[in-house]
């Protein structure tokens, strides 16, 4: 061979290996910045890649073994990110949506628990003062209900009744002759549920309660359940053949020496329509799911407005008291029927010297006051209504109906493939970007025609399912 000629091949090789080299700087600047792992993974020099596993090529490469290990955990911590960057806005959404309903809740107590000591302030003021702790453990119980304990409702609305009636006979009886005996008391209580003496106002009361509690205490579930959701899926169990096709997808050109490359679309759905494909199967349980929450949202209303019936329920005690200082005098007969004549605590006795007019007087003004006792202002709620919370969390969730359906090709598309539109990585090779299909179709049409990923169902997304499935069912019931 011409010496000539021989030399100038060898100078041609030794440029095309310092260029190689040159762009193995470029891999080692990339490795460090990203923090993948230590510099003395490298290899000084572009080396042969017979030892890796998924890397392979013909050429030189940048990478060892244990880069491609390194690589391999990237990869998949790189889609975990990707994963729970994605979900963010939804997460807050619910989140921030549960807080608002629970603090709606809480100011929805208190403006009930005010209205009905408003109510009983029309009483004897030695009655009145003592019907702040029964009213104070009523919207108490109320509000463990709806944030979740297994509370009767019935039990709880009962009780409250059975320790305002000794109060209420003690007003009918003659307020001024002071408190029945703590035994007396006691029989009084016991005596309520065969006396009546509120008519229907606890059954209603009860009803009323359990039916919009339960929907808002299900709407409160669901959300939380929706968070669970979230955060199951965002830390997805990634098959090892997945692992493998995102390490190829990502991080095989930078041992090319091809840092800033990325996959072509139709590579890049059908990796990540495989991995993704467990929670391809979860979309059509999250969109019952959000359909669910709009079929609750909708029944919350009337009856089953929870607002409404807590504002309401100062209006219910009233009705009751009224009913039974209606019927004083018959309530009066049945009680000394059942519990004898009262007896009253002897330290009271002093008492009784009140004069029996200002007693008349003071009984008969709150009487012909009863008809519409004073209440205080009512107070506006603070924030937006329970509605209005409802009806801005649903419409901006239906634009997640779809979020897991499409999780794979919305990830390809905004996150992961170039954007160029001039070249591309198709898993061996920079080649010239001509897909122009849309990649929104249905990614089991990707997997089956030329599957990157076996597909793979995860078993705690399963469970997730079965989870969300059991309460779309409680909610449509």
């Amino acid at each position: 061979m011409d010496p000539l000629w021989t030399h100038c091949v060898f100078l041609l090789a030794c440029c095309c290996g310092l260029g190689f080299g040159n762009r193995c700087d470029e891999v080692r600047k990339v490795f460090q910045l990203r923090q993948i792992g230590p510099n003395q993974l490298l290899p000084l020099s572009p080396r042969p890649g017979s030892d890796l596993q998924v890397c392979t090529s013909r050429n030189l490469t940048c990478c060892t073994k244990k880069m491609e290990e390194k690589y391999q955990l990237a990869a998949r911590r790189d889609i975990q990110n990707l994963l729970q960057m994605s979900s963010t806005s939804l997460k807050y959404l619910i989140s921030r949506n549960v807080a608002a309903f629970q603090e709606t809740f809480e100011v929805l107590m208190w403006q009930a628990e005010n209205h009905t000591n408003a109510v009983l302030q029309g009483l004897h003021r030695s009655v009145a003062d003592r019907t702040a702790g029964p009213v104070r453990e009523l919207f108490t119980d109320i509000s463990l209900f709806l944030l979740g304990s297994e509370l009767s409702v019935d039990e709880l609305v009962q009780r409250f009744f059975d320790a305002l009636f000794p109060l209420i006979y003690q007003h009918l009886a003659n307020p001024a002759l002071g408190e029945p005996s703590p035994g007396y008391a006691e029989c009084v209580r016991s005596s309520r549920r065969d006396v009546r003496p509120f008519g229907a106002a606890p059954g209603v009361l009860a009803d009323q309660i359990a039916r919009s509690g339960v929907s808002g205490k299900l709407l409160l579930q669901a959300l939380h359940l929706g968070i669970e959701v979230i955060n199951t899926t965002d830390h997805l169990q990634l098959s090892r053949e997945c692992r493998r096709a995102l390490l190829k997808m990502h991080y095989c050109p930078h041992c090319q020496g091809l840092t800033e490359s990325k996959p072509c679309m139709g590579y890049c759905l059908n990796v990540m329509r495989g991995c993704l494909a467990s929670l391809a199967e979860i979309d059509v349980h999250w969109r019952e799911f959000v359909g669910s929450l709009e079929g609750l949202s909708a029944r919350m209303q009337g009856p089953q407005d929870l607002e409404h019936v807590l504002l309401g329920v100062h209006a219910l005690i009233r009705d009751a008291v009224g009913h039974a200082q209606k019927n004083g005098a018959r309530l009066l007969a049945q009680v000394h029927r059942l519990c004898g004549p009262p007896s009253r605590k002897s330290t009271q006795s002093v008492s009784i010297q009140h004069s029996s007019s200002s007693s008349s007087s003071s009984s008969s003004s709150s009487s012909s006051s009863r008809e519409s006792l004073p209440l205080k202002a009512p107070v506006k709620v603070f924030g937006d209504s329970l509605a209005v919370r409802r009806r801005d969390l649903l419409r901006t969730l239906r634009h997640y109906r779809t979020y897991y359906g499409g999780l794979a090709d919305q990830l390809c598309v905004s996150e992961l493939v170039s954007g160029d539109g001039l070249s591309c990585w198709n898993g061996t090779d920079i080649v010239k970007s001509c897909c122009k299909e849309s990649p929104f179709r249905n990614w089991a049409h990707w997997t089956r025609s030329k599957p990157a990923v076996e597909t793979q169902r995860d078993v705690t997304a399963a469970t997730v399912m079965t989870r969300t499935a059991a309460v779309v069912q409680v909610a449509l019931r």
